[in-house]
């Protein structure tokens, strides 16, 4: 199959053809027919197989057709979770896009508004967004939704995972019913079925992939190693196996600014992403490792779905996540477009909790080997046995993700006050024990969200 085959006009082929690309990948072909037939579309596919032109493609072909916009309006909104993921789709839109006379526009933020007030007063094609900016935007009436005709939702699980259910209904309410519905993902969890029941009408339902796989063109293993002698493990295997473009991954944001310092100290071009960086040298950093002035970028899992390189030789995994499904994000970074990739893990002893959680996910032993000099004083423990993955039960979702997470917050709950039923300065007797439980209930433990140490990035402002 080609994409000569799918229904494409010719202006979009020749620019698929100047990139190079002639054979649509599985989710593309079973994607973009229906899309151009106007159907409701829930697809799945393993990350680093092509969902964006999955969505792009078709949705330029059916825009070229119809009315241009009218002044403040949009006729496809597509929302993404990320400012970086974001950037990226509109980069692909306006490549696709680049020899039809549509228009397009990006909006996060992290950035002045201004500029993007300005923009969107002409009106525009297709609006790529974050759910924050949109919402601050709308509220200041630079946007509206009258012309809507498609509405994609990119990285659909991340967007709940990151708390912006809240957001997302409130865009949804000020819709129009009629429109056609695209949901798009790595991913199909019960809470995006849930959150699809309501959204989407009849939909086609497409899943190239096993939910939560790794990509088969992806090399897995795994370096035992001391805690404190991982940077020295990692600059090992950079030097020794001249690795020119690798993108290692943190959890935190102190640690990726400590390792970039400590590679640099060793003669190796690092660059570090995330959280508090400002939007202008998040871009820089990405911009300089693509183009190969920087041969390694220290991430937190911001850009586990926000980097988009065809030919990204590595990744390694510093620190393992805490939570499973995020390996797999990570590790899709590499391996994209048919290209074989390497994903490398420095595994410690005292994340082999961390390592059963992820072999068991993907239902794969990771292979381990010893380097040479850093056979860990703390051994490794063997792997948990595997057991077969059960149905997970469905989850309130209204409970679980309508609040932000990760330091996220919904733009009419920015401010807020712990109830005085539950801070002890409130107390009637005068105590400020901050050990006492005044309501005499039982202290809740903290969720798996705040437990998991996540980079608390938002494109909310």
């Amino acid at each position: 199959m080609s994409f000569t085959t799918l229904g494409l006009s010719a202006p979009i082929l020749s620019a698929l053809a100047e990139k190079g690309y002639e054979t649509p990948s599985p989710i593309q072909a079973q994607a973009i027919p229906a899309v151009l037939e106007g159907k409701d579309v829930m697809a799945a596919a393993q990350t680093g197989t092509g969902k964006t032109a999955g969505f792009t493609l078709p949705i330029l072909e059916r825009l070229s057709g119809g009315n241009p916009p009218r002044a403040l309006q949009a006729r496809t909104l597509i929302l993404t979770p990320t400012r970086e993921l974001a950037a990226q789709i509109h980069e692909n839109v306006e490549m696709y896009g680049k020899k039809l006379p549509l228009t397009s526009t990006v909006v996060f933020g992290g950035v002045k508004i201004n500029p993007q007030i300005t923009r969107l007063k002409r009106g525009v094609d297709i609006l790529v967004a974050t759910p924050g900016r949109l919402l601050d935007l709308y509220n200041q009436k630079a946007v509206s939704f009258k012309q809507l005709e498609i509405l994609v939702l990119d990285e659909a699980d991340r967007m709940l995972d990151m708390g912006f259910l809240r957001d997302i209904k409130k865009i949804l309410a000020v819709l129009p019913r009629q429109r056609q519905n695209l949901l798009f993902s790595a991913t199909f969890s019960d809470d995006i079925r849930d959150l699809a029941r309501g959204l989407v009408n009849n939909p086609v339902e497409i899943s190239v992939s096993p939910r939560n796989t790794t990509a088969e063109r992806v090399e897995q293993l795994i370096y035992p190693a001391d805690k404190k002698k991982k940077a020295g493990l990692l600059i090992k295997l950079i030097k020794e196996n001249d690795w020119q473009q690798v993108l290692v991954f943190m959890k935190t944001k102190h640690g990726a600014n400590k390792l970039t310092k400590q590679l640099e100290a060793e003669g190796i071009k690092a660059a570090a992403i995330h959280g508090n960086k400002s939007q202008g040298a998040r871009t820089k950093a990405l911009a300089n490792f693509k183009c190969g002035d920087v041969n390694v970028l220290v991430a937190t899992d911001i850009a586990a779905r926000g980097i988009d390189i065809d030919q990204l030789p590595q990744v390694v995994n510093f620190e393992l996540p805490n939570v499973p499904e995020d390996y797999v994000h990570r590790i899709g970074r590499t391996g994209r477009a048919g290209a074989s990739g390497k994903a490398v893990s420095l595994v410690s002893a005292d994340e082999i909790d961390f390592l059963n959680d992820v072999q068991q996910l993907i239902q794969q032993h990771i292979p381990r080997e010893i380097v040479e000099g850093f056979t860990p004083y703390n051994a490794l423990p063997d792997s948990r046995q595997l057991k077969p993955l059960k149905a997970k039960r469905a989850k309130n979702t209204r409970a679980a993700k309508s609040e932000h997470q990760h330091g996220q917050r919904s733009t009419d709950n920015a401010r807020g006050h712990k109830p005085k039923s539950k801070n002890p300065r409130h107390r009637n007797d005068g105590s400020t024990n901050k050990d006492s439980n005044a309501g005499g209930r039982r202290k809740s433990p903290m969720s798996k969200t705040q437990q998991t140490g996540n980079d608390p990035y938002s494109a909310t402002r």
